[in-house]
């Protein structure tokens, strides 16, 4: 499989008020070296809990939020490296969906506009061409053609996240970047939407880099998942093989903390796993690994010596006690 998006050692980090006059800054580290790739045609799903940085990765993935080190190589060019012309029209082929499906669509604008702007910003095609492949898009997408002269409000919240998805699309993108597209909706609508992202994914062989805290979702639509925890991936594989087999304490207390129709179609993890306690401040991260102050199984090693993303079996795991024996230990 060809290798679409290769991200390596990405970094991100936001200044923080100085604590005095001539105290030094800090930092608060949102990023730290996170690497993973995507191939063509597939979709990864990153999770984890609320602050893990799921969201941050995949906004300096594509130039949305300010990277302090690393690469993000597309077809083998660096995102990062560009000039702003340079990133406006490789924006073509990277495309996102947001999270809320009502602002971030312009309540003023008719949705003909909102899903035509796009391909008016990057100068594509006529005027003709344009309206042409609103029209074919809002078929592809399950709208209808007397619809195009309405607004935003005048959608359920399903359609809007229609109008998302066809806004997104007019540019023929290879990527799109999914950040959280059903959360807002409700669990019927939220199925027909992933759904149609399934659909879309197969027909226009799309890949996507999907992020989401819901692992119900995850697994229905991506092929591969990375596990983040504060700022970091703690683990990676295939679908099924992570969801069946997961090899860290934190995948596993995610797994334990599913709603039960996720547990019920997992085989890794079913017995109930408890983790105590908050995540560490990211602005003073552990010396050790980030989770070993949670994790019912640390030893002393955990907490001085942070551990690599290794290869175990099939996946990918940042422990240095990984494996099914920390839930026979429980």
């Amino acid at each position: 499989m060809t290798t679409l998006l290769d991200v390596r050692d990405l970094t991100v980090r936001f200044a923080l008020p100085k604590p005095s006059l001539f105290g030094e800054r800090p930092y608060l580290e949102a990023v730290r070296q996170v690497s993973f790739r995507l191939e063509a045609g597939r979709a990864l799903g990153i999770v984890g809990e609320s602050g893990s940085g799921k969201t941050t990765t995949a906004m300096a993935t594509i130039r949305l939020a300010p990277t302090a080190g690393g690469q993000v190589l597309f077809e083998g060019e660096d995102l990062l490296a560009l000039s702003e012309e340079g990133m406006r029209q490789r924006r073509r082929d990277v495309q996102l969906i947001f999270q809320d499906p009502y602002s971030s669509l312009n309540p003023r604008a008719r949705v003909v506009d909102i899903v035509r702007e796009p391909m008016d910003l990057l100068g594509i095609g006529t005027p003709a061409d344009r309206l042409a492949r609103v029209k074919e898009l809002f078929s592809l997408v399950g709208l209808r053609p007397d619809q195009l002269n309405l607004f935003p409000h005048q959608f359920s919240g399903g359609q809007r996240q229609r109008i998302s998805i066809a806004r997104a699309l007019t540019t023929n993108p290879k990527l799109l970047v999914c950040d959280e597209p059903v959360s807002a909706l409700d669990v019927a609508i939220q199925a027909q939407i992933l759904n149609l992202l399934a659909r879309l994914k197969a027909e226009l062989g799309l890949s996507y880099l999907f992020i989401s805290h819901d692992l119900g979702v995850v697994r229905h639509v991506c092929d591969d998942v990375a596990v983040m925890y504060l700022g970091k991936i703690v683990e990676m594989g295939p679908r099924d093989a992570l969801f069946d087999a997961p090899q860290h304490p934190y995948t596993q207390a995610l797994l334990a903390a599913a709603p039960s129709l996720a547990r019920r179609k997992s085989k890794g993890y079913v017995r109930p796993l408890k983790v105590a306690g908050d995540p560490p401040s990211p602005i003073n991260p552990p010396a050790g690994c980030a989770f070993a102050e949670r994790c019912p199984w640390a030893q002393q090693i955990c907490r001085q010596m942070p551990p690599a993303l290794a290869l175990q079996g099939t996946h990918q795991v940042a422990c240095h006690f990984p494996g099914p024996l920390a839930q026979d230990a429980a």
